[in-house]
C-alpha cells in the first residue's frame, strides 16, 4: 500500500531529523567490517549494504514495519550513493594545493578526513515523487580534504560536497566577478582558470582567514594575478560597492549551512535590484530555497 500525502510529509521530516542527528553524532557508525560481511556472505552490493547498515542505523524496522520497507526500498537508492574517490582526488585544486598546519588568530588551517564509510551530504537535495530527498555519499577509503577550524571548530572545507554544489556557479561565472566569502579560496581557484573570466575580486571580513589565504594558498594558485581579496563587510560591499562597479558575475557563499544561511541569502536577494545586469549565484541556492 502506499503512503497518503500527509504521511509522506510526515515521514520525510521524520528522515531529515534521523539523518541530522546521525551526521552530526555519529556519520562514521558504519564500519568496513559490517559491509564486507553484508557483500561476502549475503551477496549484497557495496551500496546496498551501505543502505542497509544505514536504515538501521536511523531505526527503519526495515521488514517488520510495512511503511519503514517501503520508504527504505523506494527512496534509499535515490538518495545514497557510493562516491568516486579519483574524481575528487583528480579535482584540480587538490593536485594544486598543499595544505600545511597553521594557526591564525582563532583560525587553523589543517586536514580532516573522511573515514571508509564514513555518511556525508554530497549535492543539494533532490525532489522525487513528491519527496525531498537528501544527497548522501561514502568512500571506501579515508579521503583526505583542507578544512579551516575557528576555535576548534570546522568552518571552511572544501569537501566533495562543496565541489559538486559550486559546479554551477563555477561555470556560469565570466567576466569580472565579485565573490563573497573566500574560505579556502576554491571557488576563486576554480573560476579563475576560465579563459572567459578577466578578474575575480573576494570579499572577505577577516583579516586572519585573508593573512591565511594569501600566506600559504595563493601563492599556489596558478592564475594568481586575476585574484584580488578585500577585507571588507560583504553586506556593505553589495549595497555600496557592487551598484558602481556592476560586476558581470556576483557569487555569495558566507554561511556555513542552511540553519545561518537562509537570512543572509534573503538580504543578497534584495540587492540584486542595485545591479540589474549582474548574474547572480549562491552556494546552495536549492537548499536554501526548500528551508524557505
Amino acid at each position: 500500500m502506499m503512503m497518503k500525502y500527509d504521511e509522506m510529509n510526515a515521514a520525510n521530516r521524520e528522515l531529515f531529523r534521523r539523518l541530522s542527528v546521525f551526521l552530526n553524532h555519529e556519520p562514521d557508525f558504519v564500519q568496513d567490517t559490517i559491509i564486507r560481511e553484508l557483500t561476502e556472505d549475503c551477496g549484497l552490493t557495496e551500496e546496498d549494504a551501505f543502505r542497509t547498515v544505514l536504515a538501521a542505523a536511523l531505526g527503519y524496522r526495515v521488514g517488520e514495519s510495512r511503511e519503514d520497507t517501503e520508504l527504505v526500498r523506494r527512496f534509499f537508492p535515490l538518495m545514497i550513493r557510493k562516491a568516486d574517490v579519483e574524481r575528487y582526488r583528480n579535482d584540480p585544486y587538490y593536485r594544486s594545493i598543499r595544505f600545511p598546519t597553521v594557526s591564525q588568530g582563532r583560525w587553523q588551517l589543517t586536514t580532516q578526513c573522511y573515514q571508509p564509510y564514513e555518511a556525508f551530504v554530497c549535492g543539494d537535495p533532490q525532489i522525487k515523487h513528491g519527496y525531498i530527498l537528501p544527497q548522501i555519499g561514502f568512500f571506501d577509503t579515508a579521503f583526505f580534504y583542507p578544512a579551516v577550524l575557528q576555535n576548534g571548530r570546522e568552518w571552511m572545507t572544501v569537501t566533495p560536497n562543496e565541489i559538486v554544489t559550486m559546479e554551477g556557479p563555477i561555470h556560469r561565472a565570466k567576466g569580472r566577478v565579485v565573490a563573497y566569502g573566500l574560505g579556502l579560496g576554491y571557488y576563486a581557484f576554480m573560476v579563475a582558470r576560465k579563459a572567459d573570466v578577466s578578474s575575480v575580486t573576494v570579499i572577505e571580513h577577516d583579516r586572519n582567514s585573508i593573512r591565511l589565504f594569501e600566506t600559504y594558498l595563493l601563492p599556489l594558485f596558478p592564475c594568481r594575478d586575476k585574484i584580488r581579496v578585500i577585507c571588507a563587510d560583504a553586506f556593505d560591499y553589495a549595497e555600496h560597492d557592487i551598484p558602481i562597479q556592476k560586476p558581470d558575475h556576483v557569487f555569495a557563499d558566507i554561511w556555513h549551512d542552511p540553519s545561518d544561511g537562509v537570512d543572509a541569502y534573503r538580504r543578497f536577494r534584495s540587492c540584486e535590484g542595485l545591479s540589474p545586469d549582474t548574474v547572480y549565484d549562491y552556494w546552495i541556492e536549492d537548499t536554501l530555497k526548500l528551508y524557505l
